[in-house]
């Protein structure tokens, strides 16, 4: 009888809730207002043709590079940030090493490690979510050879100094470190290009949050030449899609788009953390585009609630720490005026009262 290896068969299951998903989504991170204008009109431009040939990568490649300040050789684009991290685990993990992750934070990093067979080490964050550096530190073994850290992280929007990062690939110098950067645009801080003095360091950006490309599923990995060069060999050559590497130039010389829209998310999740802090709600500051609060035994409530208004947000009670918690999107200004009038609805049906005034 065949059957998958234990591993896998004994791996946890990640099952975002995708079905039914109607109306204003907040609880993807995804771009509420959806890509540049600019990309559409690329895309009505494909022919047949197009989608007849194989795909060839290093033509967007060599333009990503550009954009990002960095050579064609230090760079890789993938599937998305899931198979970036796979593939950083395809290259470096053998069956009993091990690898480090600080929760609560994006699951697949835990998935795709434990599937090579690797020991998975799971960090509790310090209170408020900050990260542990120190207890990081002291968990390197001479078995560690991959640490990932989501920078800034989801659920939490914590963000870990870049001192913190370049001390634990220095302290870790046979592991491969994953910084994932997905959410960097709401950010503005990066520790790329260090990879120059630090060969073991790895960073991961997507182009599904802030250039609201998600489904058309396009990450960029980049790195030391010498590791990349690595990496390339775990990877198909025709990984990315005819669509998405012709999607990719429109994109990324749209800067007036993505700027627009990053700065709205940006006041949003001001006025977001604004109207929680009124209502007295527990929130934890974010650098992302997105805001995870404390709602106790009301946290189900709020959801339903929210959705019986057309608007979803995310629980994430089943993370690490983050029990009777939700997480909500922020994006464009006519989306975050909606939901903070809806959210100060809910609140008031839910026997909550405004702690001070706004």
């Amino acid at each position: 009888m065949l059957k998958a290896r234990d591993t896998v068969r004994t791996l946890k299951e990640y099952h975002p809730p995708l079905g039914n998903r109607e109306g204003l989504r907040l609880d993807f991170n995804e771009n509420t207002a959806g890509c540049s204008p600019r990309v559409l009109e690329g895309l009505r431009k494909l022919t047949g043709d197009d989608l007849a040939r194989y795909p060839v990568r290093q033509p967007s490649e060599q333009i990503v590079a550009a954009a990002l300040g960095v050579s064609p050789e230090e760079l890789l684009l993938t599937n998305g940030t899931d198979e970036a991290i796979h593939l950083i685990c395809e290259t470096y993990l053998e069956p009993d090493d091990e690898a480090l992750i600080v929760v609560p934070t994006f699951a697949m990093y835990e998935i795709y490690a434990a599937a090579t067979g690797a020991r998975v080490i799971s960090i509790p964050a310090e209170n408020d979510f900050e990260f542990p550096t120190e207890k990081v530190l002291a968990a390197i073994s001479p078995q560690t050879r991959f640490i990932a850290v989501a920078n800034p992280n989801n659920p939490t929007g914590a963000f870990v100094p870049i001192s913190h990062l370049a001390k634990i690939a220095k302290g870790a110098p046979s592991a491969a470190l994953l910084v994932d950067e997905a959410y960097f645009e709401f950010c503005g801080e990066t520790i790329a290009r260090q990879w120059r003095e630090l060969p073991n360091l790895l960073v991961s950006r997507t182009f599904s949050k802030a250039y609201g490309m998600a489904g058309l599923r396009i990450g960029v990995l980049i790195g030391n030449t010498n590791q990349m060069q690595v990496v390339r060999r775990a990877s198909s050559p025709y990984n990315l899609n005819s669509v998405a590497l012709a999607c990719l130039p429109d994109a990324l010389d749209d800067h007036k788009y993505i700027n627009e829209y990053v700065n709205q998310a940006i006041d949003g999740r001001r006025q977001l953390e604004r109207e929680l802090e009124a209502w007295g709600i527990r929130f934890w500051p974010s650098r992302a585009n997105f805001v995870l609060m404390y709602l106790g035994e009301n946290c189900k409530p709020f959801i339903r609630k929210m959705r019986e208004r057309g608007i979803l947000v995310r629980d994430r009670s089943s993370d690490y720490g983050c029990q009777e918690c939700a997480r909500i999107t922020v994006g464009i200004r006519e989306h975050n005026h909606k939901l903070l009038a809806s959210l100060r609805q809910v609140f008031a049906e839910l026997g909550l009262n405004e702690k001070v005034a706004r």
